[in-house]
Formats: structure tokens, C-alpha cells, sequence
């Protein structure tokens, strides 16, 4: 199971940008995954059940070499885009998150937020990585920024809180469906027909019930119920033994490695390698620029692991 402490290896290291301030920084994620991951097995042998690429119309599996990758544009009409078209379609990693612009905090809705990381200084950016975060909190901003990770461009808010800044990724505005067809009561209290008493009881209702947020307090009793369930088991012994047939982890492997982020992770390693290389036989240079603080070019992606 995933925990809940922060990954020590980041995931991206590029630096922010706005104006004539360029500050290195690196990305950790700031959320793990914690939900439940239930494994298919037969009941008959207890052997693992895979999924198969199955034509909907004959009913019959197909091989991999004999998909292709369609956009549906009108129904039942498709555009195929080969693997190379795709390939040329995404965004340059830029390794910089360029903020365009500074809002207030509360000008961004719950909705819009997606995905968060924390941002660390590297590189002595300290001071002025501070210096961002007491701005924006003084001024009550954030900053609006475009990021490109593992090959897809995002939209993000630069949020301070507490010693950090946090990167939320956010939804892009045509993904964000309108409530415009859907049925709410008027905005306003007078409009609404609530009168000055029943606001002054709901208000009363939601200060006793007011508290500070302490995330630890809240828990996913489903997840826990099961949990205890599986410890149960354990403790008495009643566990099934799955073997993972060798065909099935060739066939994974094989998969991986044609999979198009998996192979950029491999170059971008590939060429990690080689800077090390070249860095061992350069031991002793210095700088010619004084001062000169090395911005890491390559970005770093991790593929999240079925436990």
C-alpha cells in the first residue's frame, strides 16, 4: 500500500519564471494514492485474470500491432492518428513553469483544482524562492502558470501555504461543464426568501459547529472496514497463494517497453547517464560565469505502480 510521507526523489526539476526572475526549483508530489486496488482472480485456481483487447463487434482478441489510436469527431466517425502524429502533437518541455499572470486566491474555484505538488528550492533559489512566497502571501495572489510534465501541458496555480509553494494543477476551462441548465435557488438571501431569522439560526448552526481543519480527523471508513477484514484473515491464516504466470510478466514487460512515455523515461535516463559521464571526466573545471547556478535540463517522470 502507498503511504502518505512525502517521496524524496522528485519528480521534476526545471525552475519558475515570471518577469526577470528565474528561480530553480524541483517538484515532489504532494498527494499518494490511497484507495483500495482490487486484484481479478479465478475462483476456481485462484491464477490472476488480465485484460484483453477485445474487437466489441466479433467478440474476438485482437493483437497489439493491429490497434490503432482514433479521435470520435462526429458519431461513429473517426480520425486515426498514427503513433508519430501523436509523438509530434506534445507540448516541448520547456522545464520552466511560466506564470503569465497573478490573481486572487479566491478567484480560482474548487472545481478547477486537480493535483498538487510541492515545490522545493534547489540550487541556492532559497531567498528568492521566499521572497515569491511572502509576495503572494501579503498580496493574497496566485500565481497562474503553464507546466509541461511528462510530455502533457497544464495549467497551474502557484499557491503559498505555510513554508511552501504549492503547484496545483488545474482543470482546463472547457472541462469544467456549465451550470447553466441545472436548477438553483437565486443568489441572495431576499432573493432566495430567506428571511433575517432563519439566517441568523443557520449562522448561529455553523459557528457551533466551526472548528480548525485537521485532516487527520477524517478517515475513509470503507477503506478501514476492509482493511481490517484483510488483517483478520491474515491473522488466522486464511490466505491464497497466486502465482503470476511467466507468460503473463513477459507479456507486461513487452508492454512497457513500447508503451511511448515508458521510452522517454528511458532516454531521458539514457542521458542522465552520459551527463554523469561527461561530468567525471571535467572534475576540477570551474564556471566561466561567476556564480553560475546549473539548472537540471531533463524532466523526470514516475509511473505509478499497481500495488
Amino acid at each position: 500500500m502507498a503511504t502518505s510521507t512525502t517521496s524524496s526523489r522528485s519528480l521534476w526539476k526545471g525552475a519558475i519564471s515570471f518577469g526577470l526572475v528565474h528561480i530553480p526549483v524541483a517538484l515532489h508530489s504532494a498527494t499518494s494514492e490511497q484507495g483500495l486496488d482490487f486484484d481479478w482472480l479465478d475462483k476456481r485456481s485462484m491464477d490472476p485474470v488480465g485484460y484483453k483487447r477485445i474487437n466489441k463487434k466479433t467478440g474476438k482478441e485482437i493483437d497489439k500491432e493491429n490497434i490503432v489510436k482514433g479521435i470520435e469527431y462526429e458519431d461513429g466517425q473517426y480520425v486515426v492518428l498514427s503513433q508519430e502524429e501523436i509523438a509530434a502533437a506534445y507540448p516541448k518541455a520547456t522545464q520552466t513553469i511560466e506564470i503569465e499572470m497573478f490573481v486572487p486566491a479566491t478567484d480560482i474555484p474548487f472545481v478547477y483544482l486537480e493535483r498538487s505538488y510541492y515545490i522545493v528550492p534547489i540550487n541556492k533559489g532559497g531567498k528568492v524562492y521566499a521572497l515569491l512566497r511572502e509576495a503572494l502571501l501579503k498580496t493574497r495572489r496566485v500565481g497562474i502558470a503553464r507546466v509541461v510534465i511528462q510530455t502533457r501541458q497544464h495549467l497551474a496555480a502557484l499557491v503559498p501555504s505555510g513554508p511552501a509553494l504549492v503547484l496545483n494543477l488545474l482543470r482546463w476551462g472547457d472541462e469544467i461543464r456549465s451550470w447553466e441548465k441545472l436548477s438553483f435557488p437565486p443568489e441572495g438571501a431576499e432573493e432566495a426568501g430567506i428571511n433575517d431569522k432563519e439566517l441568523k439560526m443557520a449562522e448561529q448552526l455553523v459557528m457551533d459547529m466551526s472548528g480548525k481543519w485537521h485532516p487527520e480527523q477524517f478517515r475513509d471508513s470503507f477503506k478501514d472496514e476492509i482493511m481490517k477484514l484483510v488483517h483478520e484473515k491474515v491473522e488466522t491464516g486464511d490466505i491464497q497463494t497466486v502465482a503470476q504466470p511467466e507468460e503473463a510478466e513477459a507479456a507486461r514487460s513487452s508492454a512497457q517497453i513500447l508503451d511511448l512515455t515508458e521510452l522517454l523515461q528511458r532516454s531521458l535516463k539514457k542521458g542522465e547517464d552520459k551527463d554523469e559521464e561527461d561530468r567525471g571526466t571535467t572534475t576540477g573545471r570551474k564556471s566561466t560565469k561567476a556564480g553560475a547556478d546549473p539548472v537540471p535540463g531533463h524532466a523526470r517522470g514516475t509511473r505509478k505502480r499497481r500495488a
